[in-house]
């Protein structure tokens, strides 16, 4: 009697394992790997980076796979007929958002741009950022920061080049301010890096809650896919969650009430043609209709376009970089381009960019690589369907992995190499589901025209301005940090030399 209750939990476990197997091929869901844990089901199976486990386990079950994070049912798709399949058959079925944590604590209760699930609200706040945010004339109206501040950013690289004795620029700093700024500029008005700024330390403080947010991220995901970790020790992460989002919040209101205070001075300016601000812009909603445009809207809006617009470019602009020290005789293309487009006589500018495809090749290829997030933010199913084939149940989160659908050798000749003259003669910026690193469909990302031409502008005038070299001799460290976007483990340091046929341009430019 003894042995065989020594041996019922094994027995226990077997049966367990055995009837999930036959129920799961039963329900025809999408293939699995076969054992499946209690209490955390194939959690078991990752490892860092996520977004490569999750590649290796598509790799050997499909581009269609079906698993279990804890209590959480889990849909992989690491295909672009696959992920075609989720965002335009289904596209309404996925356009909910998983009742996350970081939902509910960083996306105002699920009520934000990023986290609302679909419907009137969701449709409403989508419709703001597409047509009076990041509409094309908003962006061109606004275009004048993303020159001044790229020409900024090219003299502070001149006083660098001509009076430090290494010639070192702190890559990742120079291209996260450059960012922080025009993102600033264009919702505020307002510089928060630079020389004769009073606002520095308050956006250092912003930086450092964005740094804490990311390391927060990965405690509050085991969360939701193990609630009971909150009983071991985990309840803190919530209360992290919570401060952040304070500290968040309060930067943004106090924007808000500054602005408030200069309302009417604000207004007479903006009456005699001065260009709105997108916080001018929201605030005007608010005075039209107070009871949606509530302040909480307001700085929800305002923070998923600085954070949107600041990390994400400023570490695609980093691995931009890197890869181009690595490949040197790509730099040299480039600026062979720039140099017979544009001349030598003056700076690229926003309608400079369009006629430099071998620079598009570039941006599209470091996507490629390195997409910021290589799983598209979650999308959740509002409703039983089929991809694939199989049946998705109702509930379901599904994460399309685009690193892995990026880096298939099936879709792309040796995907490991930093090739852009792989996207030289493709029509538009993408190459249908093959590339999507701005996410697709109904919830893909509305800032996409944006960041492209912030890396369009800032990549082609530091390429055209400056010769840039590696510190070392060794090649460049492109290991990933761990977190939900892709960024560097190793800050990346670089040497810059102002170019001898720019020595004029830019000195005058320093002048100024």
């Amino acid at each position: 009697m003894d042995v065989l209750y020594l041996y019922l939990p094994l027995v226990l476990l077997v049966f367990y394992i055995i009837t999930r197997y036959f129920l799961h091929k039963l329900q025809n869901l999408p293939p699995s790997p076969f054992l499946t844990l209690p209490l955390i089901g194939h959690l078991y199976l990752l490892k860092k980076p996520f977004h490569q486990t999750l590649s290796k386990i598509s790799y050997q079950h499909g581009p269609v796979v079906f698993l279990w994070f804890g209590s959480l049912p889990i849909l992989i798709v690491s295909s672009p007929s696959a992920a075609e399949e989720c965002f335009t058959k289904n596209d309404i079925v996925f356009a909910n958002r998983p009742p996350l944590l970081i939902g509910k604590y960083l996306g105002y209760n699920h009520t934000s741009l990023a986290w609302a699930p679909y419907g009137d609200h969701w449709r409403n706040l989508r419709r703001i950022a597409s047509l009076e945010v990041l509409s094309s004339h908003r962006l061109q109206t606004l275009s004048h920061i993303r020159l001044e501040e790229v020409r900024t950013l090219i003299c502070q690289l001149f006083r660098v080049s001509t009076e430090s004795p290494d010639r070192t620029v702190d890559m990742k700093s120079a291209l996260f301010e450059l960012t922080f700024n025009v993102m600033t500029r264009m919702i505020t008005g307002k510089r928060y890096y630079g020389e004769n700024v009073e606002n520095s330390e308050e956006a250092k403080r912003f930086q450092e809650l964005l740094a804490e947010m990311t390391r927060v991220l990965p405690e509050s995901q085991l969360l939701d896919f193990l609630p009971w970790m909150r009983w071991f020790g985990f309840r803190k992460v919530e209360e992290n969650l919570i401060v952040i989002h304070e500290k968040r919040d309060k930067f943004m209101q106090n924007l808000i009430e500054e602005y408030r205070g200069m309302e009417t001075k604000s207004l007479s300016a903006a009456d005699r043609g001065r260009k709105k601000t997108i916080i001018e812009v929201l605030l005007s909603l608010h005075q039209e209709e107070p009871e949606y445009y509530t302040d909480d809207i307001i700085r929800s809006l305002m923070l998923v376009l600085l954070q949107a617009g600041t990390e994400t470019t400023a570490g695609t602009m980093e691995w931009a970089f890197s890869f181009l020290l690595n490949n040197p005789e790509v730099l040299k293309k480039a600026q062979a381009e720039i140099d017979l487009c544009v001349g030598q006589d003056r700076l690229i500018d926003d309608f400079d960019v369009a006629k430099l495809p071998y620079l598009g090749c570039i941006i599209n290829e470091t996507l490629r690589m390195q997409p910021a997030a290589p799983l598209l933010i979650p999308h959740n199913s509002s409703d039983e369907c089929m991809v694939g084939g199989f049946r998705i149940p109702r509930g379901t989160i599904l994460l399309v992995n685009a690193w892995a659908i990026q880096h298939d050798p099936k879709i792309w000749v040796d995907p490991k190499k930093f090739k852009p003259e792989r996207f030289e003669g493709l029509e538009g910026t993408t190459d249908g589901f093959k590339l999507m690193p701005f996410g697709s469909g109904r919830r893909g990302c509305p800032g996409e025209s944006l960041a492209r031409r912030v890396l369009g502008l800032a990549l082609g005038s530091l390429i055209q301005c400056f010769d840039w070299e590696n510190v070392r001799e060794e090649l460049i460290d492109m290991s990933e940090d761990i977190g939900f976007l892709t960024s560097k483990a190793q800050p990346l340091m670089a040497k810059c030399c102002l170019r001898p046929t720019m020595v004029n341009l830019v000195s005058n430019l320093n002048q100024i």
